[in-house]
Protein backbone atom coordinates (compact mmCIF):
# COMPACT_ATOMS: atom_id res chain seq x y z
CA UNK A 1 0.00 0.00 0.00
CA UNK A 2 1.23 3.48 -0.96
CA UNK A 3 1.61 5.25 1.93
CA UNK A 4 0.64 9.14 1.51
CA UNK A 5 2.71 12.41 0.29
CA UNK A 6 4.88 14.21 3.81
CA UNK A 7 3.83 17.45 3.58
CA UNK A 8 6.00 19.79 5.45
CA UNK A 9 4.85 22.77 7.25
CA UNK A 10 6.37 26.36 7.32
CA UNK A 11 5.83 26.07 11.48
CA UNK A 12 8.36 23.34 11.54
CA UNK A 13 11.22 24.31 9.58
CA UNK A 14 11.31 28.87 9.87
CA UNK A 15 12.53 30.58 12.98
CA UNK A 16 10.04 32.48 15.27
CA UNK A 17 9.84 35.71 13.41
CA UNK A 18 11.89 34.30 10.24
CA UNK A 19 10.00 34.46 6.52
CA UNK A 20 12.56 32.84 4.73
CA UNK A 21 15.15 30.00 5.34
CA UNK A 22 17.77 28.62 3.00
CA UNK A 23 19.09 24.74 2.21
CA UNK A 24 21.78 23.65 0.71
CA UNK A 25 21.16 20.11 -0.56
CA UNK A 26 23.22 17.55 -1.95
CA UNK A 27 20.48 15.27 -3.26
CA UNK A 28 21.40 11.26 -3.40
CA UNK A 29 20.84 9.20 -6.76
CA UNK A 30 18.30 7.16 -4.57
CA UNK A 31 14.78 7.52 -5.90
CA UNK A 32 12.46 10.20 -3.73
CA UNK A 33 9.17 9.72 -2.45
CA UNK A 34 7.00 12.64 -3.60
CA UNK A 35 6.75 15.59 -0.83
CA UNK A 36 3.90 18.36 -0.41
CA UNK A 37 4.19 21.57 1.74
CA UNK A 38 2.15 24.31 2.89
CA UNK A 39 4.76 26.95 1.91
CA UNK A 40 6.29 28.27 -1.18
CA UNK A 41 9.96 27.17 -2.69
CA UNK A 42 12.17 28.88 -4.70
CA UNK A 43 14.50 26.17 -5.97
CA UNK A 44 17.51 26.04 -8.14
CA UNK A 45 20.21 23.57 -9.43
CA UNK A 46 23.89 24.74 -8.39
CA UNK A 47 26.02 22.05 -10.02
CA UNK A 48 24.91 18.98 -11.83
CA UNK A 49 21.87 17.15 -13.11
CA UNK A 50 18.81 16.92 -11.21
CA UNK A 51 15.87 14.59 -12.18
CA UNK A 52 12.10 15.98 -10.89
CA UNK A 53 9.29 13.75 -10.04
CA UNK A 54 6.10 15.70 -10.05
CA UNK A 55 2.61 13.82 -9.95
CA UNK A 56 2.64 13.35 -13.05
CA UNK A 57 5.50 12.73 -14.92
CA UNK A 58 8.86 14.10 -14.56
CA UNK A 59 11.71 16.29 -15.92
CA UNK A 60 14.92 16.48 -15.72
CA UNK A 61 17.14 20.05 -14.35
CA UNK A 62 20.58 21.69 -15.18
CA UNK A 63 22.32 24.80 -13.30
CA UNK A 64 20.34 27.46 -14.93
CA UNK A 65 16.68 25.66 -13.99
CA UNK A 66 14.99 27.59 -11.54
CA UNK A 67 11.35 26.43 -10.26
CA UNK A 68 8.57 28.37 -7.95
CA UNK A 69 6.61 25.81 -6.75
CA UNK A 70 3.85 26.54 -3.96
CA UNK A 71 1.55 25.01 -1.32
CA UNK A 72 -0.61 21.85 -3.77
CA UNK A 73 2.58 20.76 -5.46
CA UNK A 74 4.03 17.49 -5.11
CA UNK A 75 7.00 16.58 -6.80
CA UNK A 76 10.20 15.09 -5.30
CA UNK A 77 14.23 15.67 -6.11
CA UNK A 78 16.35 13.29 -7.25
CA UNK A 79 20.30 13.74 -8.05
CA UNK A 80 21.29 12.62 -11.45
CA UNK A 81 25.33 11.26 -11.15
CA UNK A 82 27.83 13.23 -8.83
CA UNK A 83 27.30 16.26 -7.24
CA UNK A 84 24.26 17.02 -7.70
CA UNK A 85 23.40 20.06 -5.47
CA UNK A 86 19.90 22.55 -5.01
CA UNK A 87 19.83 25.77 -3.03
CA UNK A 88 15.99 25.76 -1.92
CA UNK A 89 14.67 28.78 0.07
CA UNK A 90 11.30 27.82 1.67
CA UNK A 91 8.72 31.45 2.04
CA UNK A 92 6.36 32.15 4.48
CA UNK A 93 2.76 31.48 2.40
CA UNK A 94 1.70 35.20 4.61
CA UNK A 95 4.72 36.80 2.94
CA UNK A 96 3.87 35.37 -0.55
CA UNK A 97 0.50 36.62 0.03
CA UNK A 98 1.17 40.20 0.85
CA UNK A 99 3.72 40.66 -1.95
CA UNK A 100 1.10 39.81 -4.54
CA UNK A 101 -1.73 41.94 -2.35
CA UNK A 102 0.85 44.80 -2.55
CA UNK A 103 2.21 44.17 -6.30
CA UNK A 104 -0.86 43.73 -9.08
CA UNK A 105 1.81 43.22 -11.69
CA UNK A 106 2.75 39.89 -9.80
CA UNK A 107 -1.03 38.48 -10.46
CA UNK A 108 -1.08 34.75 -12.69
CA UNK A 109 2.73 35.11 -12.50
CA UNK A 110 4.99 32.75 -10.61
CA UNK A 111 4.25 31.93 -6.96
CA UNK A 112 0.36 33.67 -8.13
CA UNK A 113 0.16 31.28 -10.99
CA UNK A 114 -2.50 28.79 -10.99
CA UNK A 115 -0.25 25.81 -12.15
CA UNK A 116 -0.95 22.37 -11.34
CA UNK A 117 2.74 21.54 -10.54
CA UNK A 118 5.77 23.72 -10.18
CA UNK A 119 6.63 26.61 -12.55
CA UNK A 120 10.30 25.92 -14.40
CA UNK A 121 12.43 28.92 -15.57
CA UNK A 122 15.62 29.10 -16.93
CA UNK A 123 18.55 31.75 -16.05
CA UNK A 124 21.70 32.53 -17.94
CA UNK A 125 25.08 32.55 -16.25
CA UNK A 126 24.77 36.27 -15.34
CA UNK A 127 21.43 36.25 -13.85
CA UNK A 128 21.94 32.40 -11.90
CA UNK A 129 25.62 34.75 -10.24
CA UNK A 130 23.45 37.23 -9.51
CA UNK A 131 20.17 34.88 -7.48
CA UNK A 132 23.40 33.29 -6.03
CA UNK A 133 24.63 36.86 -4.49
CA UNK A 134 21.50 37.56 -3.10
CA UNK A 135 21.14 33.84 -1.62
CA UNK A 136 24.08 34.35 0.30
CA UNK A 137 23.29 37.44 1.47
CA UNK A 138 20.09 36.36 3.31
CA UNK A 139 22.49 33.45 4.20
CA UNK A 140 24.47 35.59 6.22
CA UNK A 141 21.69 38.50 6.72
CA UNK A 142 18.17 38.67 8.29
CA UNK A 143 15.54 36.07 7.45
CA UNK A 144 12.26 38.60 8.74
CA UNK A 145 10.40 40.27 6.11
CA UNK A 146 12.79 42.81 5.52
CA UNK A 147 15.41 40.29 4.32
CA UNK A 148 13.27 37.75 2.40
CA UNK A 149 11.72 40.78 0.34
CA UNK A 150 15.30 41.92 0.03
CA UNK A 151 15.88 38.66 -1.55
CA UNK A 152 12.84 38.45 -3.60
CA UNK A 153 11.92 41.77 -4.79
CA UNK A 154 14.90 42.13 -7.07
CA UNK A 155 14.17 38.61 -9.11
CA UNK A 156 10.47 38.69 -9.27
CA UNK A 157 11.04 42.14 -10.93
CA UNK A 158 13.11 40.76 -13.58
CA UNK A 159 11.18 37.88 -14.25
CA UNK A 160 7.95 40.15 -14.63
CA UNK A 161 9.50 42.57 -16.69
CA UNK A 162 10.97 39.84 -19.22
CA UNK A 163 7.86 37.75 -19.44
CA UNK A 164 6.30 37.75 -22.41
CA UNK A 165 2.62 37.14 -23.61
CA UNK A 166 4.08 33.74 -25.06
CA UNK A 167 0.95 30.77 -24.77
CA UNK A 168 2.48 27.92 -23.32
CA UNK A 169 2.91 25.94 -25.91
CA UNK A 170 5.45 28.34 -27.58
CA UNK A 171 9.43 27.21 -27.70
CA UNK A 172 11.71 28.34 -24.80
CA UNK A 173 14.13 29.91 -27.70
CA UNK A 174 11.67 32.19 -28.25
CA UNK A 175 10.45 33.21 -24.68
CA UNK A 176 14.53 34.11 -24.09
CA UNK A 177 14.89 35.54 -27.59
CA UNK A 178 12.08 37.97 -26.30
CA UNK A 179 13.39 38.53 -22.63
CA UNK A 180 16.47 39.01 -24.53
CA UNK A 181 15.84 42.05 -26.96
CA UNK A 182 14.42 44.37 -23.86
CA UNK A 183 18.35 45.16 -23.98
CA UNK A 184 19.79 48.21 -26.26
CA UNK A 185 22.99 45.76 -27.30
CA UNK A 186 20.10 43.80 -29.01
CA UNK A 187 16.99 46.42 -30.32
CA UNK A 188 19.43 48.51 -31.61
CA UNK A 189 20.31 46.06 -34.14
CA UNK A 190 16.87 45.73 -35.46
CA UNK A 191 14.86 42.39 -36.18
CA UNK A 192 18.81 41.03 -36.53
CA UNK A 193 19.38 41.72 -32.87
CA UNK A 194 16.25 39.45 -32.53
CA UNK A 195 17.32 36.20 -34.87
CA UNK A 196 20.73 36.58 -33.27
CA UNK A 197 19.68 36.06 -29.78
CA UNK A 198 17.47 33.81 -30.71
CA UNK A 199 20.05 31.40 -32.19
CA UNK A 200 17.81 30.60 -35.49
CA UNK A 201 17.41 31.73 -38.83
CA UNK A 202 15.64 34.48 -39.76
CA UNK A 203 12.86 32.94 -41.47
CA UNK A 204 11.92 30.56 -38.92
CA UNK A 205 12.18 33.62 -36.51
CA UNK A 206 10.03 35.52 -38.59
CA UNK A 207 7.46 32.23 -38.75
CA UNK A 208 7.81 31.23 -34.92
CA UNK A 209 6.52 35.32 -34.38
CA UNK A 210 3.66 35.13 -36.71
CA UNK A 211 2.36 31.94 -35.14
CA UNK A 212 2.24 32.77 -31.39
CA UNK A 213 2.64 36.46 -31.43
CA UNK A 214 0.73 37.45 -34.58
CA UNK A 215 4.05 40.24 -34.80
CA UNK A 216 6.99 40.57 -37.23
CA UNK A 217 10.06 40.38 -35.18
CA UNK A 218 10.41 44.14 -36.70
CA UNK A 219 7.39 45.26 -34.73
CA UNK A 220 8.18 43.28 -31.42
CA UNK A 221 11.74 45.36 -31.36
CA UNK A 222 9.86 48.67 -32.44
CA UNK A 223 7.73 48.05 -29.46
CA UNK A 224 10.61 48.03 -27.12
CA UNK A 225 12.79 50.48 -28.97
CA UNK A 226 10.18 52.84 -28.04
CA UNK A 227 9.16 51.37 -24.44
CA UNK A 228 12.97 52.87 -23.51
CA UNK A 229 12.33 55.68 -25.90
CA UNK A 230 9.55 56.57 -23.29
CA UNK A 231 11.97 56.13 -20.17
CA UNK A 232 14.54 58.27 -21.48
CA UNK A 233 12.61 60.91 -22.48
CA UNK A 234 11.56 61.27 -18.98
CA UNK A 235 14.44 60.64 -17.33
CA UNK A 236 17.26 62.24 -18.92
CA UNK A 237 17.54 66.22 -21.06
CA UNK A 238 19.61 63.95 -24.00
CA UNK A 239 18.06 65.27 -27.17
CA UNK A 240 15.67 63.27 -29.10
CA UNK A 241 18.40 62.75 -31.72
CA UNK A 242 20.81 61.01 -28.90
CA UNK A 243 17.94 58.97 -27.89
CA UNK A 244 16.87 57.79 -31.49
CA UNK A 245 20.53 56.87 -32.24
CA UNK A 246 20.64 54.70 -28.36
CA UNK A 247 17.05 52.93 -30.19
CA UNK A 248 18.86 52.03 -33.47
CA UNK A 249 16.74 54.24 -35.58
CA UNK A 250 18.82 57.19 -36.21
CA UNK A 251 16.11 58.58 -38.90
CA UNK A 252 14.27 61.04 -37.24
CA UNK A 253 11.48 61.05 -39.55
CA UNK A 254 10.75 57.09 -38.57
CA UNK A 255 11.22 57.53 -35.04
CA UNK A 256 8.73 60.32 -34.47
CA UNK A 257 6.54 57.83 -36.17
CA UNK A 258 7.19 55.09 -34.37
CA UNK A 259 6.70 56.66 -31.39
CA UNK A 260 3.55 58.81 -31.93
CA UNK A 261 2.14 55.11 -33.00
CA UNK A 262 3.24 53.57 -29.57
CA UNK A 263 2.39 56.60 -27.38
CA UNK A 264 -0.51 58.39 -29.37
CA UNK A 265 1.55 61.72 -29.63
CA UNK A 266 4.96 63.02 -30.49
CA UNK A 267 7.94 62.80 -28.51
CA UNK A 268 8.31 66.42 -27.64
CA UNK A 269 4.62 66.40 -26.05
CA UNK A 270 5.09 63.01 -23.84
CA UNK A 271 8.30 64.77 -22.49
CA UNK A 272 7.30 67.92 -21.71
CA UNK A 273 3.76 66.17 -20.06
CA UNK A 274 5.67 64.10 -17.69
CA UNK A 275 9.30 65.32 -17.24
CA UNK A 276 9.71 67.55 -13.79
CA UNK A 277 12.63 68.62 -12.25
CA UNK A 278 13.26 66.96 -9.11
CA UNK A 279 16.63 68.24 -8.25
CA UNK A 280 16.40 71.93 -8.82
CA UNK A 281 12.97 72.51 -9.37
CA UNK A 282 12.54 76.19 -10.32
Amino acid sequence: MQRPPVILSHADILAPGACAALTRAALTPARPALHGHDFHELAWVQNGRVRHHLSEGREDLVEGDVIFAGPGHLHGLQGRGADALLVSVTLHPALIADLGARHPALAGRLFWADAPAPLRLRRDSRQMAELNRAALRLERGRRDALGAEAFLLPLLCALAEETAPLPAEAPDWLARACAASRAPDVFHDGASGFARVAGKAHPHVSRSMRRFLDMSPSDWINAQRMDYAARRLTGSADSLSEIAAECGVPNLSHFHKLFRQAHGETPQRFRRARQRDVVQPG
